[in-house]
């Protein structure tokens, strides 16, 4: 399974990943690209996006995209604050669905 966690979360969470492919936006090249774009262009090479963006979800239609969308809710995007919830991801991952927001919280 392939992650991609967006620009806005610390590269160093991908660490609490250790079974999967996980790259940043920036590591792709994908910096500055907005949501829409994004997503259509994470959708062609991952399998999740993993991001805090709350609004996401109401400002994109999800379920045009092929991808599980991750969205986390800490009371920073500080790595202190986003590694607690690694292991909830990973136990979302297996039933988490396509063209939807599942969140993830404290």
């Amino acid at each position: 399974m392939k992650i991609l966690l967006d620009e806005c979360i610390d590269r160093r969470l991908a660490r609490e990943f250790v079974d999967y492919e996980v790259k940043t936006v920036p590591q792709m090249g994908w910096a500055g690209v907005k949501n829409g774009q994004l997503l259509t262009l994470a959708e062609s090479a991952f399998d999740v996006f993993i991001t805090v963006d709350r609004n996401l979800s109401f400002q994109q239609n999800l379920p045009q995209f092929d991808i599980v969308v991750i969205v986390l809710q800490a009371p920073s995007n500080r790595l202190a604050d986003l590694k607690p919830l690694a292991a909830k991801i990973l136990d979302t991952l297996p039933t988490a669905a396509k063209g939807k927001a599942t969140i993830v919280s404290t």
